[in-house]
């Protein structure tokens, strides 16, 4: 387990290098966020190499994969044409020349380390209990993942379309599984881990359920809904009527 712990944070930290160089090269730090997801799919790879294949460790990392290559050609489809995204071109302007070194520790190498904390499930699945065979756990892990991925997968597809008419300018997505939640993609991804999570727990290591925790933790409270509800308020009038009758999270029927 030490030494599939330690090539992975390597994986996730070479990674994050790369992708900093680059980053100074193209004057645009965003260029991490499409990378976020694929860099699990390194992590679950790598694992299963050290570890040595096994039935739980090929079906995290088939898992993993799935979901880190759809987020990432997503969000760099998304975000294609739109240069540097505004959260880091305010960090870029607060800390001026400076910004080169400071985005090496406060947007890679933290998102290397969160991204290597996040895999434990990956991690564990496939170093520990290769002698364990697949059980109720990882049946329904999976279906729990695969859940998690067509949920985002589709609340994404309703999004791009409604964003793509122009008679929707200005006005705030509320239909579909939008209806339901405010963020299903935000659900999705949560769904996903805990169905990973589950998988991992097959292999005897309940710890591995602190990726989960941690992944739903920066949804709720880091990255995902507190940081985006932060200021959408000011740019979509009509969203403080939406999120009054709209579950946050978790799906549920919109309130009268």
């Amino acid at each position: 387990m030490t030494a599939v712990m330690a090539w992975s944070g390597a994986a996730a930290a070479g990674l994050m290098l790369l992708l900093w160089v680059a980053s100074l090269r193209l004057r645009d730090a965003s260029i991490v966020d499409p990378f976020w997801g694929p860099g699990f799919a390194a992590v679950a790879w790598t694992s299963v190499a050290v570890a040595g294949p096994s039935p739980r460790g090929i079906l995290l990392a088939l898992l993993a994969s799935a979901w880190g290559l759809r987020l990432g050609v997503h969000l760099a489809w998304r975000n294609r044409g739109h240069g540097e995204d505004r959260r880091y071109a305010a960090m870029r302007a607060a800390h001026g020349r400076r910004f080169w070194w400071v985005s090496l520790f406060t947007v890679f190498l933290l998102q290397a380390a969160l991204l290597w904390a996040v895999s434990l499930p990956l991690q564990a699945g496939a170093a520990l209990g290769q002698e364990r065979p697949l059980g109720v756990l990882e049946v329904t892990g999976g279906i729990l993942a695969l859940a998690g991925l067509a949920f985002e997968a589709v609340g994404d597809a309703q999004l791009a379309r409604f964003l793509a008419d122009p008679a929707s300018r200005g006005r705030v997505m509320d239909r579909g599984l939008w209806a339901w939640t405010r963020h299903p993609n935000y659900f999705g991804d949560a769904l996903t881990w805990w169905g990973l999570g589950l998988v991992a727990l097959g292999s005897g290591a309940w710890w591995a359920l602190l990726g989960p925790v941690l992944m739903t933790a920066l949804l709720l409270r880091v990255s995902g809904v507190t940081l985006l509800e932060a200021t959408i308020g000011e740019r979509r009038p009509g969203y403080a009527a939406y999120a009054a009758r709209t579950s946050a999270f978790i799906p549920w029927p919109p309130r009268r």
